[in-house]
């Protein structure tokens, strides 16, 4: 009942790419290109040199390797075919029969717009549209299912959370927290970085 529901969804949001052919491009933009705005998101934070910034920053990266590496126990334990795989899709970019399940796209966006918002609620939010807009256009250009996307995406939302709660209440990781920022800070220092 869940895989019918699930690939209807699926038929109704790829069928789009058919019925709106002039969003395609925009829908492969963000399947393909916009993963990358988070990726330079990231480190223009971190390169603001702002301690708070530095440390949304460095919860973000250890919620993204926790989510990952969930995200790839999961796939390993349910295998499941690309859309394009399994049936006749509208498929708009090139991609490898691997595992579809889960996202790792979805991982990714939701992951590092999560730590975004749970710092700077007014950024976040617009990370978090981009995030939507990428989960959205891995269906629309054929290459995951919904269910594929939206547990990538509570994955990398509970990851996030989970890893900003660890570090607001667990005071031997705030110290650790703390200790890297400072270490790398010297560093910074010694390289004739000013703080």
């Amino acid at each position: 009942m869940l895989l019918k529901w699930d690939y209807d969804l699926f038929e109704m949001i790829n069928g789009l790419a058919v019925d709106h052919t002039m969003l395609n491009v925009w829908m492969r933009f963000f399947a393909e290109y916009a993963e990358y705005f988070f990726y330079l998101g990231i480190l223009v934070y971190w390169f603001t040199r702002k301690q708070e910034n530095r440390r949304m920053v460095a919860k973000a990266l250890c919620s993204a390797a926790l989510a990952m590496g969930i995200g790839s126990l999961i796939g390993m334990l349910f295998y499941r075919n690309r859309p394009f795989v399994s049936h006749e899709v509208h498929q708009l970019i090139e991609h490898a029969a691997n595992a579809s399940f889960p996202s790792s796209h979805a991982i990714g966006a939701f992951v590092i717009a999560t730590s975004i918002w749970l710092y700077r609620r007014k950024d976040g939010y617009v990370w978090l549209a981009l995030a939507v807009l990428i989960a959205l256009s891995r269906i629309w250009t054929g290459v995951h299912y919904p269910i594929d996307v939206t547990v990538g995406a509570l994955l990398g939302f509970g990851s996030a959370v989970a890893v900003n709660k660890l570090f607001t209440q667990w005071t031997l990781a705030r110290r650790w927290l703390a200790v890297g920022l400072s270490l790398f800070e010297k560093i910074e220092r010694k390289l004739g970085f000013k703080s």
